[in-house]
């Protein structure tokens, strides 16, 4: 499963991945790809958001994929070495956490 290629988990928690043949987990590299936001109070409570530039994403490299959220993914469409885990096929414990995805969404 993704021989020869660099896998870079730039979120801030394990990914498991299971293709029900191979598991494979990958730690956090220590950078944390976000997308940046801005918020405006309205008062009584009530905020507005303006979602900014994406962080922390490094340049592309030789084969490297970058494993981010699926917001971030998102906001750089043009990034083909950019991919999200698969969370819609995620399997879940009792509690509804991921417990691992099948594959990446890779951005293409």
């Amino acid at each position: 499963m993704y021989d020869g290629i660099n896998l870079v988990n730039l979120t801030p928690h394990p990914i498991v991945i299971d293709d029900g043949t191979t598991v494979l987990t990958l730690a956090p590299s220590g950078t944390i790809t976000r997308v940046a936001t801005n918020l405006t109070d309205l008062g009584d409570g009530l905020y507005t958001r303006v979602w900014g530039d994406v962080v922390d994403l490094p340049a592309p490299q030789d084969n490297t994929i970058y494993i981010v959220s699926a917001m971030v993914a998102g906001r750089v469409p043009d990034r083909t070495d950019v991919a999200s885990p698969a969370t819609d096929l995620a399997k879940r414990d009792d509690n509804g956490r991921i417990v691992s995805v099948p594959g990446l969404i890779i951005n293409r």
